[in-house]
């Protein structure tokens, strides 16, 4: 049987490792079969471009060349890891995958959209998740949230705001796909809402 792709998204700030993390705990606890990775990175090659993609230093690179670096560790993740796993029935939790480039590199970068998209086909092989939790919180407080730390954090508010607006309009345009989950200050709330969007993909009781 093949294995459910779930993927989690959001602006900086929103929570996305923390309630990937707790709900891999708790498939854990369920005993369902799943392994937990993340973009950029997840493969020992992906690893090096992520350093290169998130290192402040280079604050030369360009947004084009910022798309196909994500592209490259994309294909690399799908074909060594994610496909994989969905192949042998497993589910696969992933921190970030392809709409993070639309919306970064896309409406927030401002690249052709359709060209991440078209590009994104190639390197994922056609592959989409079966559900994706969008976490959406108020850009500036994510901001404050995560504290500056890597190159893509530090570009400036407008930026993050272009990113966010361009989440929430993927997410109108699949609702079906993505799940808009609005974080809260209570923690235990917003993971709640995760683990039934979660447990209505795998079919959890």
């Amino acid at each position: 049987m093949r294995g459910k792709f779930i993927t989690f998204e959001g602006a900086e700030g929103s929570g996305k490792s923390t309630h990937s993390k707790l709900l891999c705990d708790w498939l854990r606890r369920k005993k369902i079969k799943f392994i937990h990775t993340r973009e950029p990175g997840g493969t020992k090659i992906g690893e090096k471009l992520r350093h290169v993609l998130l290192d402040p230093k280079n604050k030369e690179m360009s947004p084009i060349c910022e798309m196909f670096v994500y592209q490259a560790c994309r294909a690399q993740i799908i074909d060594e890891v994610i496909l994989p796993a969905i192949k042998k029935g497993k589910a696969v939790i992933c921190d970030r995958f392809l709409d993070a480039t639309v919306a970064y590199q896309g409406y927030g970068s401002g690249l052709g959209v359709d060209l991440i998209k078209e590009t994104g086909r190639v390197a994922t092989r056609n592959t989409k998740p079966d559900l994706t939790i969008l976490l959406d919180i108020d850009t500036a407080k994510g901001l404050k949230r995560a504290g500056i730390k890597d190159r893509m954090e530090q570009k400036p508010l407008a930026y993050h705001k272009r990113v966010r607006r361009g989440y929430l309009l993927m997410a109108k345009k699949e609702p079906k796909r993505i799940k808009v989950i609005r974080v809260s200050d209570d923690m235990d709330k917003t993971q709640s809402m995760v683990r039934k969007a979660v447990s209505k993909c795998l079919g959890i009781k």
